[in-house]
């Protein structure tokens, strides 16, 4: 990587090394830069291109004389030409593979604290997502902005009141390049905000063997006002957010365009990216392609994943505004101008949702954990054609964490001599786990216990910069260096402070929990951490209320707010903590991953049955606070306080202090393991990557092909049908329904004979069923589906459909006949959100 500095020759793979975020779940590259200089490592915040920068010739004349440090060295540079030399999982599984690509699309990346230009969980999921794809060989790119001011850096004064610090970040000191054009000069590419024309200029970073491209309207050929319009991640307002995501879309998509690259599929992490498919549609009717068949090529291609469980939680945006930053793009469509405004268009509610862009232009959709799924297709029924809730087309893939990022090398070590030996390049199979049994106590314990002491002293530096910036006493600041017991049971709780995370549910009743935390022989403590954002104040009272019950007498020490909550406080949290708490208000946690991180490294879980802990949690590796889902959200609120207690007093704090303080709490230990081995395998990115690979990104891939060949002939055939049945749709009757008398060879079942009226449609371009109410074999009532057969025409634009159902059944019974369009190039079964049910 050529950033400004002199490298003699013998180390020029440093600069590689030091600008490929490999490093980041390497643990032996980082310590070969610690070792460089380990005050300078410290220093410059772990961010191996600045290191370089600052090393001095004297420096690197004792590198050069140091046995240790060049033997080290050679070592990572060997690991680093096999990675890239490597076979991996893409190429086995797919060897004939020609297809273009995936581009995959975010408003925010998490790699590692040397490159901020992350909030919090969205943005570590992206960059799990590109490190595993890296690792299992996709050919994936991704997409996204270069914040000049990343998020914010959270600080904390004395009330426990949060503020945000903006910094301004030179990315010259960081590991991203400008991409450059054939003349050798930097990359750009513009899009219209309204009707200015804004450059935007192309960086790229390196996530192992997957490339990252990330725009930056930073340029003195852009206005003052322009050019912050990609500084901050989610700073100013709905203008500023927009604009973002014209630029994120549209700016993404040339930008692909400009370094040479036509992905084949598209996917959308979470709306904000959504514009990207009016572009792509742009590009097509450019070509001379239909409006109708553009649309069909887009959505054939495209993937969305929500992440957003509450209608509020999803970008929308006013339609004065909406028209004032696209009124300038819009025109490009000429008569499909309504059209394609429509593909977004929120009529009850009169304004543009990007979620709505989205799932009109991808053919493929999913939540992000089983329950999340559930939830998306309840919230979503309506819009997609008011189908059963279950029929509603939106899957899931539950999110995991990219184990080797999050792991302690501590305890990845004890894996290698332990597990099987190719866990690193196959941790989806749970057969590779179950040497986690083989570890012996001691010394899974012995790692787990170091890293607790080095969370402790992390958490006492971070207190005591607290203190000391605030300007309290030199008594408080030298307190911060005993604060918290490294023998008291440790819970953490750290993510985003939104109100329905609920951080304060321990402090339901305090009296109860002062006599949790202040047990004279069986003490437990609380470390929090987190950021609100900044126009969040509900947040940020929460996090004030954290701080304020921590001064009080009774839980000074023994629950603390660390402040500024990042992807490196995180990892020492999720390594060191003994209990990682997690208490949503169910169901408003999509997935959540935080508590995957501690389960890499035998932290248990003790958790709302939510997200991801939903259908992880099996009775015997971790611990559920529970509620009764059917009560309302007040209910629940003291259910989960009163489950909290009960558990934390009754069952956590006996089984860690079975054994007393003195050695290896064994029944502790195994509890640890089993939590490992049922976790591990199946949530970590590999397995979630493989998924989407499989349930997703493959089958779009081949069906694009079909899609694209012949002239976009089979694109063109679908839409065709659609525009045909959309015009149709309403002259679709069922014009008669005839129960026929059981035969005496089948007498429990009946013929059912159906008339339809289908206008101009032929009669295989519908699908018809009966529907009917039955107990399953858990006597649960539910429905089932009785396909109807086609018989013929029946006279011109008529059709008969015959079936069988119970013989019991007859009209006063209410069974339903359904139809709905039907189509063999359909994704899905319920691509087009027509159809009926008619009683009889």
């Amino acid at each position: 990587m050529a950033h400004e500095q002199s490298i003699p020759e013998r180390f020029a793979p440093l600069s590689e090394l030091a600008g490929n975020l490999w490093f980041s779940w390497n643990p032996s590259a980082a310590r070969l830069f610690r070792q460089a200089s380990p005050a300078l490592w410290e220093e410059v915040s772990y961010n191996p291109v600045r290191l370089l920068q600052r090393l001095s010739d004297q420096d690197w004349q004792r590198l050069s004389a140091d046995e240790s440090f060049l033997s080290r060295f050679d070592e990572v540079v060997a690991a680093w030409s096999a990675y890239k030399a490597a076979d991996p999982w893409y190429r086995k599984q797919y060897p004939g593979s020609t297809a273009g690509g995936i581009a995959y699309f975010s408003a925010e990346f998490g790699f590692h604290e040397s490159l901020p230009i992350y909030s919090g969980g969205l943005g570590v999921l992206a960059g799990d997502h590109l490190k595993s794809a890296s690792d299992l060989g996709l050919p994936l790119t991704g997409v996204g902005l270069l914040y000049r001011k990343g998020y914010f850096r959270q600080k904390l004064d004395s009330s426990g009141s949060q503020t945000a610090e903006r910094v301004d970040h030179d990315f010259a000191d960081h590991p991203v390049l400008p991409v450059k054009a054939a003349d050798g000069r930097d990359l750009t590419v513009q899009v219209l905000i309204g009707q200015e024309p804004v450059t935007l200029k192309v960086w790229a970073a390196q996530i192992g063997r997957v490339t990252l491209y990330l725009l930056d309207a930073d340029l003195e050929e852009n206005r003052p006002e322009t050019r912050e319009l990609t500084s901050q991640l989610y700073g100013g307002g709905q203008e500023m957010r927009i604009a973002q995501e014209l630029i994120l879309g549209v700016g993404g998509v040339r930008a692909l365009r400009a370094a040479g690259l036509h992905p084949t599929v598209y996917h959308i992490n979470e709306g904000h990216a959504a514009f990207l498919s009016l572009e792509r549609i742009r590009e097509y009717m450019a070509l001379g392609v239909s409006y109708e068949t553009a649309l069909e090529l887009v959505r054939a291609s495209t993937i969305f994943t929500t992440h957003t469980p509450v209608p509020a939680g999803h970008d929308t945006f006013p339609t004065d505004l909406f028209h004032r930053y696209l009124d300038g793009f819009l025109p490009v469509f000429g008569p499909h101008r309504d059209a394609v405004i429509a593909l977004g268009f929120d009529s009850a509610k009169q304004q543009f949702n990007m979620t709505y862009l989205a799932m009109n232009c991808a053919a493929l959709r999913n939540g992000v954990s089983k329950l999340h799924g559930h939830v998306s297709r309840m919230m979503f029924h309506g819009f997609l054609g008011g189908f059963e809730v279950d029929e509603v087309p939106i899957g899931h893939v539950t999110n995991g964490v990219h184990i080797e990022s999050w792991t302690a090398p501590e305890l990845a070590e004890l894996y290698d001599r332990h597990l099987a030996a190719g866990w690193r390049d196959d941790q989806a199979d749970a057969a590779n786990w179950h040497g986690v049994r083989s570890i012996p106590d001691e010394e899974l314990w012995n790692v787990h216990r170091e890293k607790k002491l080095q969370l402790i002293e992390v958490a006492r530096a971070n207190l005591r910069e607290q203190r000391q910036r605030g300007g309290e006493s030199p008594e408080r600041v030298a307190e911060a260096a005993g604060l918290l017991n490294p023998d008291a049971l440790t819970i953490g709780f750290a993510r985003r402070f939104a109100t329905y995370k609920r951080a304060n549910l321990l402090f339901k009743d305090l009296p109860r929990l002062s006599r949790i935390v202040n047990h004279p022989t069986r003490p437990v403590q609380f470390v929090f951490a987190g950021k609100a954002h900044p126009a969040d104040i509900p947040g940020q009272d929460l996090i004030r209320e954290i701080y304020r019950v921590s001064q009080l007498s009774e839980f000074r020490g023994k629950i603390v707010m660390l402040e500024n909550y990042d992807i490196g406080l995180a990892r020492s949290l999720v390594q060191g903590v003994d209990i990682w708490l997690n208490n949503p208000l169910r169901p408003l946690e999509a997935s959540g991953t935080s508590g995957e991180k501690a389960a890499m490294n035998g932290v248990l879980n003790f958790s709302v049955l939510d997200g991801w802990w939903e259908e992880g949690y099996d009775g015997t590796n971790g611990w559920a606070i529970e509620s009764d889902p059917h009560s309302d959200w007040q209910a629940q609120e003291y259910q989960n306080a009163d489950s909290f207690y009960s558990r934390l007093e009754n069952e956590i704090v006996p089984l860690y202090y079975a054994e007393g303080n003195s050695g290896c709490p064994h029944a502790w230990v195994a509890k640890m393991k089993r939590s490992i081995e049922t976790l591990a395998p199946e949530y970590n990115t590999h397995r979630m990557v493989q998924d989407y690979t499989r349930e997703f990104y493959v089958p779009a891939m081949e069906r694009f092909a079909g899609f694209a060949a012949d002239g976009y002939v089979l694109a063109a055939e679908l839409a065709a049908y659609k525009k045909l049945a959309a015009r149709e749709w309403p002259n679709v009757t069922v014009t008669f329904v005839e129960d026929r008398p059981a035969e005496p060879a089948a007498p429990g079942q009946k013929k059912v004979d159906v008339g339809l009226a289908l206008g101009e449609l032929p009669a295989g371009a519908v699908y018809a069923e009966i529907v009917y109410y039955a107990d399953n074999s858990q006597g649960i009532w539910e429905p089932v589906h009785a396909p109807l057969t086609l018989l013929g025409e029946d006279g011109p634009g008529k059709a008969l459909f015959r079936g069988e159902i119970p013989s019991h059944l007859h009209h006063l019974e209410h069974y339903s006949v359904r139809v709905r369009p039907n189509h063999p190039l359909f994704a899905h079964r319920f691509e087009l959100p027509l159809g009926f049910s008619t009683v009889h």
